[in-house]
């Protein structure tokens, strides 16, 4: 998704705060670790997948797909999108990475190991995150839906509203899938939220206020990009335009 506009990130704070009272679980993040990030990448997709971090990035004419050192942030490879298309979301299933785009209606599917363009598959609406739960890929559209698709055909196989107790929370962007949920951050905010994808509910809120320093914050934009570490209960997080990488847990409040 674009870049954050009209102080939005503020008012969705405000309305619906991580300090506010309720039987929601509330997490903070524990940094383990700070990692080099390319702050020209406006990051739409982050996933890490046999020992390599896969970084899909957006904007028109400049969006890419990235095949990088996860512990070091150093790039291997990388193509990019044709200048028409804005890149979004990305998941990795077996030989395979999906890549969104925002707009155009289109998704890549690629050989995972050189990158390389196999084809196109069109879908209705617009991209915007993408992560797959080991049986389906699931897609954010920037309402309060996620998608489910056939990880081979890309066809639509359901959907799910999303919910924060009681309430529908919109603007879903990028998802990553571990454990049995849905992580997603939550676009124009410092927030991610764990949801239960078989019934759409928010089961925990994250708080990533103040993640990146003040003196950093220069030039960077939103809160952006989730990935798993395979075998651990850590994940990558990162931002559009950020100059870091953060490795880190997500423990009680």
């Amino acid at each position: 998704m674009p870049a954050q506009h009209d102080g939005q990130g503020d008012r969705e704070q405000t309305d619906q705060g991580v300090g506010h009272a309720g039987s929601l679980p509330h997490l903070r993040i524990e940094v383990i670790n700070v990692l080099p990030h390319d702050r020209s990448s406006f990051t739409q997709g982050l996933e890490i997948a046999g020992g390599t971090l896969y970084e899909g990035t957006g904007l028109r004419g400049s969006s890419l797909l990235r095949a990088a050192d996860p512990a070091s942030g150093a790039g291997r490879h990388e193509v990019r999108l044709p200048a028409e298309f804005f890149g979004e979301g990305i998941t990795v299933t077996g030989d395979r990475i999906w890549q969104l785009t925002w707009q155009e209606g289109v998704a890549f599917e690629r050989d995972r190991a050189s990158l390389r363009e196999l084809r196109r598959v069109e879908y209705p609406g617009e991209g915007w995150g993408l992560c797959f739960d080991g049986r389906r890929l699931v897609m954010s559209d920037g309402s309060d839906r996620l998608t489910f698709r056939d990880p081979v055909t890309f066809a639509p196989l359901g959907e799910v509203e999303v919910t924060r107790e009681g309430s529908s929370v919109d603007e879903l962007n990028e998802l990553e899938c571990a454990g049995g949920q849905v992580w997603a951050n939550v676009w124009g905010s410092d927030e991610i939220v764990r949801i239960d994808p078989t019934n759409g509910q928010v089961t925990a809120v994250v708080d990533a206020e103040g993640l990146l320093p003040p003196e950093q914050r220069a030039g960077a934009d939103v809160l952006n990009g989730i990935a798993a570490v395979p075998g651990t209960d850590e994940f990558l997080i990162t931002g559009k335009n950020w100059p870091s990488m953060f490795r880190v847990r997500f423990v009680p409040a």
